[in-house]
């Protein structure tokens, strides 16, 4: 008999897994799917595959927390067994007074811990084949690598890479210095590195993310570390230097607009970065912004007008919250002036809803859930015609695309139809491009950066078709047939 013929037949166990939130939440499952790879266990695609599930949350917002219970109850229901982390894990007591049989709870950023309820729950079975492989044991996994997962949740031509956990503000809505702890900053080395295994997987956008990213290395002191051979700070404008020489798409999450925030956009307009800004600006009335307890209120629009000085090309994206606590109609009207004036290219709103524990529910005045959705609904008119009128200004154009999905229909030839985004869209939260390929159809992959005519435009998209598919090579050597695509 043959070795593999002796060898015991291992039931290995399986777990399910689902994942809530925000991309910085996604990252934390990546870590924890990475764990349960490099430790043996089959992540299960089902319920009815699954042994146990884990439960990532979010318990930012009222409607997150809902659906965070709601989704740890069906994975009750289903398998009985439920392991939950993640924000809403840092409220135990919310999670246990819905669901007491739960089998744990963690906090965020707690794959240690996580994986000591999993093997708890499903222990692996051993043999002499595999018994004398080493556990990832609480305090075994390298400092460096506590934030950079090898498993990927995203599709594998783009990724989020989080270069901070925590934050250091006290903004009067938010509960994410409660729930994350404060601001924790990564080696320079460290992201570069990961962003460096990344590209070399085939990777050709970069999503660099944090609770405040402008803020990285703060709390570190803006140490050096080792990066191939030499020493770079862990400070954004170093780090967006070194990631801009990689020849990728770096497109910049969660930007407050400090001053050194000058420095990057200098980089986009010198094309070594996407230019394009998620910027967080949540209102505009320097009054309403103290209330919320926001840094740089009233300064917003003379620091927008500087960056486009700087990079004219610059896309802008922002969240607003309508209807916070005490919010009067005229300083309603300071925010939409504000829009009209700032023409931002993408822009987010939603109304205030109290959160357990943040300090903003003890204020006065809170705004009628009527009125709210009434201001929502004025404030979005704005913005869907400042967007409209800025898209059409790019018909004409050719325009680079990252292609993110086919878009055929039955009677189409595979790859005639595409979908894709520009270098200012990013995935999941702003336009899309809708291409017919062309004379490229069936030559073009999920992944590619092709050029494409636009031809029109609507509210929130465009649409065109491809005029050329050039080659694309980074300044990352390519690993195994990467290298040929």
């Amino acid at each position: 008999m043959t070795v593999e013929e002796l060898r015991p037949t291992v039931a290995v166990p399986k777990v399910g897994f689902i994942s809530l939130g925000c991309p910085k939440a996604l990252v934390d499952s990546e870590r924890i799917l990475t764990q349960l790879r490099a430790e043996g266990y089959e992540v299960a695609p089902s319920y009815e595959d699954a042994q146990a599930v884990i439960v990532n949350t979010c318990g930012f917002i009222t409607p997150a927390v809902e659906e965070s219970l709601s989704a740890i109850g069906e994975a009750l229901d289903a398998t009985g067994k439920v392991i939950v982390t993640g924000c809403l894990g840092e409220r135990p007591e919310k999670i246990l007074e819905r669901h007491p049989k739960v089998a744990a709870i963690t906090g965020s950023e707690a794959v240690d811990d996580v994986m000591g309820h999993v093997r708890e729950l499903l222990p692996i079975e051993t043999d002499t084949f595999t018994g004398l492989l080493p556990v990832a044991a609480h305090g075994m996994r390298p400092e460096e690598d506590l934030l950079g997962p090898t498993v990927k949740l995203t599709p594998r031509h783009f990724a989020y890479v989080k270069i901070a956990e925590g934050c250091n503000h006290t903004c009067a809505f938010c509960i994410i210095p409660k729930l994350r702890g404060r601001q924790v900053s990564r080696d320079a080395g460290a992201v570069l590195y990961e962003a460096y295994r990344l590209i070399a997987g085939g990777t050709k956008e970069l999503m660099i993310i944090s609770q405040d990213t402008s803020a990285y290395g703060v709390d570190v002191r803006y140490r050096e570390s080792e990066f191939q051979g030499g020493q770079v700070r862990a400070h954004l404008t170093d780090l967006a230097e070194n990631l801009g020489e990689m020849g990728v798409w770096v497109r910049m999450h969660y930007v407050y607009p400090y001053p050194h925030v000058e420095k990057i956009v200098a980089l986009m307009a010198q094309g070594k970065i996407l230019p394009y800004l998620d910027v967080p600006l949540q209102h505009a009335s320097p009054a309403v912004l103290r209330r919320m307890r926001r840094p740089g209120a009233g300064k917003q629009l003379d620091t927008i007008r500087r960056w486009r000085e700087i990079c004219p090309e610059l896309v802008i994206r922002s969240t607003f919250i309508v209807g916070f606590p005490g919010e009067t109609e005229q300083e309603f009207q300071e925010l939409l002036t504000f829009l009209e004036e700032a023409r931002l290219d993408r822009v987010g709103a939603f109304t205030y809803s109290d959160v357990e524990e943040a300090d903003a529910n003890a204020l006065d005045n809170p705004v009628p859930e009527q009125t709210k959705e009434e201001r929502l609904a004025r404030f979005m008119e704005v913005a869907q015609r400042i967007s409209a009128e800025k898209l059409a200004e790019k018909v004409g154009r050719v325009m680079d695309v990252i292609i993110d999905e086919f878009n055929d229909d039955e009677d189409d030839a595979p790859g005639t139809k595409l979908i894709g985004r520009t270098k200012g869209d990013a995935p999941g939260i702003d336009g899309q491009v809708y291409l017919y390929a062309g004379d490229f159809a069936g030559l073009i992959n999920i992944g590619d950066i092709v050029k494409a005519r636009i031809e029109d435009s609507d509210e929130y998209d465009l649409y065109g078709e491809v005029v050329e598919r050039p080659a694309w090579k980074p300044n990352v050597p390519q690993l195994g047939h990467f290298a040929k695509h």
